[in-house]
């Protein structure tokens, strides 16, 4: 067999395999690694965004509206409301609190103007669902609430989720149009997101306000510098191969 005819050693098959293989997965890591770094921008600034909107002066519901309609967040943003609450149309969000199962009490507020506001009122125990167990909370007249506005979703967060019992009043996902239409309200009076009440005490103490949780996880600093690490890894690799077949 001449020269021209010899198979070709499979090392030297592996070699350029690697030399072919080797830069596009470099570049893939480190493009993966660049997406992640803006990502990290992304969420610095959303977090800063969120603690700023958090800790402002409250700002009234028509304010909070015109923020909306010119497409502003208003996600966290504290604001406040005054109204009458009627609590025969309380809704339930099973929920955790502090470790005690329980349930989180939406109820309508009735402004002046004739619209609606769903309140979460905050937490009570799972024993205490039904408003005639805690009458004490059942506060009569006009309120001012204060808390952190929560925007409307749009559909279930995820298909783990359960359905809502919308029969038995308990909800796994914040519907505000279900909660709102399950509460007898006219659709096209209430206004398009929630008002998570704070601490305020309540008479009774109940329901426990306060209960909003912002934590937003940011962990794309570690998932970086894992690409990069990966990224630096396959070059080492790569130079090993290229400098031991040199030598």
């Amino acid at each position: 067999m001449t020269e021209a005819q010899a198979p070709t050693h499979p090392s030297r098959l592996r070699f350029w395999a690697l030399l072919i293989v080797l830069p596009s997965a470099f570049a893939v890591l480190l493009a993966l690694g660049t997406w992640q770094v803006q990502r990290l921008a992304w969420k610095q600034e959303l977090l800063a965004s969120i603690e700023q909107r958090s800790h402002m002066e409250p700002a009234g519901i028509d304010a909070i509206e015109q923020a909306l309609a010119e497409g502003r967040p208003v996600e966290y943003r504290t604001a406040t409301a005054t109204g009458e609450f009627l609590h025969d149309g309380e809704q339930h969000f099973f929920a955790t609190f502090n470790g005690q199962t329980g349930y989180y009490v939406y109820t309508p507020l009735e402004l002046a103007d004739g619209r609606y506001l769903l309140v979460n009122r905050g937490f009570v125990p799972y024993d205490l669902k039904e408003p005639d167990t805690r009458p004490e909370s059942l506060t009569p007249g006009v309120q001012t609430v204060t808390g952190l506005v929560r925007e409307k979703l749009t559909e279930k967060p995820s298909f783990i989720v359960p359905d809502n019992d919308e029969a038995k009043n308990i909800y796994y996902w914040k519907d505000l149009d279900r909660m709102a239409a399950n509460a007898g309200l006219p659709e096209d009076a209430v206004l398009p997101f929630f008002l998570d009440a704070d601490a305020t005490p309540v008479p009774g103490g109940l329901p426990r306000g306060g209960v909003t949780v912002i934590d937003l996880p940011n962990n794309h600093l570690q998932y970086a510098i894992t690409w990069y690490g990966l990224a630096a890894a396959l070059a080492g690799v790569g130079l090993f191969a290229w400098f031991r077949r040199k030598s």
